[in-house]
């Protein structure tokens, strides 16, 4: 099996300030890991505003054009296999999106 890197994209969404909608969020984003079950190697943790490195060595606020809002581990037995797991992501539902990676041993 391989490991696939899920990083997530927010695409400007804002994260839920009411406790019971943040408690609704949790929820959906523990149901989806428990569908995997084995799977999920790493759930990961979302993450604080980026900034970027740039190729001249600079630092640029913002984490540029899409910034990451956080990522997970899930292994799979190939890309598809992914997708199809990716596609049940809550995140998916407020227009965020997940890029896919597969990891490469070194």
């Amino acid at each position: 099996m391989a490991k696939y890197l899920f990083v997530y994209h927010a695409h400007g969404a804002k994260p839920p300030t009411d406790p019971a909608e943040q408690k609704n969020a949790m929820d959906a984003w523990g149901a989806w890991f428990g569908s995997m079950g084995a799977a999920v190697i790493d759930g990961g943790n979302p993450v604080g505003k980026s900034s970027t490195v740039k190729s001249d060595g600079s630092l640029a606020e913002g984490g540029g054009a899409n910034p990451v809002a956080g990522y997970s581990l899930i292994e799979a037995s190939s890309l598809e296999d992914a997708h199809k797991k990716a596609k049940g992501c809550p995140m998916l539902a407020h227009g965020g999106t997940i890029e896919i990676a597969q990891t490469l041993d070194m």
